[in-house]
């Protein structure tokens, strides 16, 4: 990665997210990249199942299937 953001957060949410997910993650950054990075892998695949669906109607359309 190139650079990083500074974020600002609730204490009361980081201590709670450090107390659920403790030996899992080093630390919270460390859980919020994995959490972001799983969201876009997510959203990526919906993308990739929506032209899918797309090009498979198409194709229907002209007979191919």
């Amino acid at each position: 990665m190139n650079g990083t953001r500074e974020l600002r957060l609730p204490e009361e949410l980081c201590a709670a997210a450090e107390r659920k997910f403790d030996g899992r993650f080093h630390n919270v950054e460390a859980l919020l990249e994995f959490i972001l990075q799983d969201l876009l892998r997510d959203e990526a695949s919906a993308l990739d199942e929506t032209e899918q669906r797309i090009i498979e109607k198409r194709l229907r359309e002209l007979g191919y299937l």
